[in-house]
């Protein structure tokens, strides 16, 4: 694909494209009450809004428009394998964060990516209810409404460290011996780790059940402001592979994640 730039026409399509979903969001978002939209569950429990389907419609057409060629994946489209037959990909979570943009809570998000070659080249984590719109683009930086954001420059773990995650997962890394302040869940996947690109938070903790389109936007948007987001052994996630979960995975810059995984190292090693 070509080199690309803030200033991209294809950038600021999409992300036009993505607040345009945010707002049809946002039609059925009530701050603080359960949602407008009728809710559904899913085979596996989890819930699904009339929302979220309506903007998964809507960026099907909107952004398969713009990209033709490109496949499709999306939390709330059936998987279609043809997918994988070009080098293009959008992966789309309509609604991240479902949970909370159905009780009223502001943090969620749509999240999108392009994929190119297994990798995202372009992505975009809009959160309407916040007011924050983050963007990636390969090679180009990160961007938190227009204006240029990095990873903290934190270099080691203490008690003022701010950290998001499960608890679980923090308690493991806790035992190791490592201090850090674990800050209430944030709900959205996508935003979480978006707050470690601008700084907000210093690392992310996430969970072994992540799917491509909770992370391929965010972890564009962490890398193009300094930081990476990968396994503890040190493995970025590739997109678009025929299964799509994730194992655990953490975000941040390098320096923290060095000591993340040592620590686990030490926190998993069997006793003597």
């Amino acid at each position: 694909m070509e080199p690309l730039s803030h200033d991209h026409a294809l950038v600021a399509a999409l992300t036009d494209v993505t607040r345009a979903a945010g707002a049809l969001a946002q039609e059925y978002f009530r701050p603080g009450e359960k949602t407008s939209a009728p809710i559904h569950r899913k085979e596996d429990g989890s819930p699904v809004t009339e929302a979220d389907l309506a903007v998964n419609r809507f960026l099907e057409q909107r952004l398969r428009g713009l990209l033709p060629a490109a496949g499709w994946l999306s939390e709330e489209s059936a998987d279609a394998p043809e997918r994988r037959d070009g080098e293009l990909v959008l992966v789309v979570d309509p609604i991240d964060g479902t949970r909370a943009f159905a009780t009223g809570n502001p943090v969620w998000a749509v999240s999108v990516a392009l994929v190119d070659r297994h990798r995202p080249v372009i992505g975009i984590v809009h959160a309407p209810a916040l007011a924050e719109t983050y963007v990636g683009v390969k090679d180009a930086g990160a961007r938190l409404n227009g204006r240029a954001i990095e990873v903290s420059r934190r270099r080691s773990f203490d008690a003022e460290a701010m950290v998001g995650g499960p608890f679980g997962f923090a308690q493991r890394l806790r035992s190791a011996g490592l201090e850090f302040e674990l800050l209430p869940k944030i709900p959205s996947l996508a935003v979480r780790v978006s707050k470690v690109a601008a700084g907000a938070l210093d690392a992310a903790l996430i969970s072994a059940n992540a799917h491509d389109w909770d992370i391929a936007a965010c972890d564009l948007i962490v890398t193009e402001a300094g930081g990476t987001l990968r396994s503890l052994r040190g493995r970025q996630p590739l997109y678009n592979r025929v299964h799509t979960m994730h194992g655990e995975l953490v975000a941040g810059p390098e320096v923290l994640l060095a000591q993340l995984a040592a620590a686990d190292g030490h926190a998993t090693a069997p006793e003597l």
